[in-house]
């Protein structure tokens, strides 16, 4: 049976996945930098890229441990190359060219989001392709028809900032820390959004496109102007209010999708589908629609290398293995070949 290990570096978490041939999840390490980047509010590039340098050869190492392998029993070796951060991503390149070339061994280079859309595999009730799915995080907010796990076709993505980023700013602004998603989504659950509206960013559905960075400026002028008047408020019910804006637009648009291309499975995926409200919220729709909706457990909506992995073994199967040439790319779309 084939063995893949997957490494993920290209943010602020160093990952590290062992996973066999019928894409069963034998290890999965997951090293945070949340404790480096906190007191920025936000991660810092340069040090995302040292910490991954001090973690990596440990994370890899306790995969294998975990997985009771040794790296001679390994098949390949998958490896995130794009998008991301160039400093986080040449570590885990680095890392996984010297790796399977030492061991003689292919290596893989995956696209961060194509890993995202394979976590479809590691839900409760695995997918396949055809299915409209929404990737949504702090770096991206993207929506895609997936028709087959080789044809994927672009309906939607942000024009500016993206919803987990929007989570953080407004974190960072209600004074909450780092990382923002899962503070307001807490506070929320004790907040009531209507004493706290926000309008709901770029709503129209005549395009599928999505925009936020309007939402986090109507925080800014509601906290200015309670703070003129001289009001009182409560910070759950802002989070409650600017955390439903932010659902419902994901919602409304991903559902929208779904429609408009007759999709009966529905992937939402990323960090943000961690959210409470976003999994409630989807799962009502579905329901209320027919949809089948596909959200994964927690660990594989945030960055982590079980789904690189998977996604690694998909390529593998399609020879879509790489040269140790290759080199990682900050900007990769999914539609493009990329590194090869």
């Amino acid at each position: 049976m084939a063995v893949i290990l997957g490494i993920e570096t290209s943010c602020d978490e160093t990952a590290a996945a062992v996973v066999s041939s019928d894409a069963t999840i034998r290890a999965d390490v997951i090293w945070s930098q949340q404790d480096v980047h906190s007191r920025f509010g936000g991660v810092v590039p340069e040090l995302a890229g040292r910490r991954h340098l001090e973690t990596i050869d440990v994370v890899v190492r306790e995969a294998l441990r975990r997985a009771e392998i040794g790296a001679q029993n390994l098949s390949a070796v998958a490896v995130t190359s794009g998008p991301g951060l160039i400093g986080a991503l040449l570590v885990g390149v680095a890392y996984g060219k010297a790796l399977a070339f030492a061991r003689g061994v292919p290596v893989v280079a995956v696209n961060h989001l194509e890993g995202h859309l394979s976590a479809a595999l590691l839900c409760e009730k695995p997918v396949d392709p055809p299915f409209v799915a929404l990737i949504a995080s702090g770096g991206h907010t993207s929506l895609y028809h997936v028709k087959a796990w080789d044809q994927t076709e672009l309906l939607g993505q942000t024009l500016d900032d993206a919803a987990g980023e929007a989570f953080d700013k407004a974190a960072k602004m209600l004074g909450l820390g780092y990382p923002g998603g899962p503070l307001i989504d807490a506070l929320a659950k004790n907040g009531n959004p209507a004493r706290a509206r926000f309008p709901k960013p770029y709503p129209t559905l005549e395009n599928l496109n999505f925009s936020f960075s309007g939402l986090k400026t109507a925080l800014l002028y509601y906290l200015r102007d309670q703070e003129k008047a001289g009001k009182s408020f409560a910070i759950a019910d802002v989070a409650a209010g600017y955390q439903r804006a932010i659902v419902e637009v994901l919602v409304d648009k991903t559902m929208a999708a779904a429609e408009r291309v007759g999709a009966r499975d529905v992937v939402v995926t990323g960090g943000v589908a961690a959210n409470s409200e976003l999994r409630a919220r989807f799962t009502d729709r579905g329901g209320d629609v027919g949809c089948r909706i596909h959200i994964p457990p927690f660990r594989y909506c945030t960055d982590n290398a079980g789904m690189i992995a998977v996604a690694g073994l998909r390529l593998l199967r399609t020879a879509r293995a790489a040269s140790l040439a290759f080199e990682p790319q900050a900007h990769w779309n999914l539609q493009d070949p990329g590194p090869g």
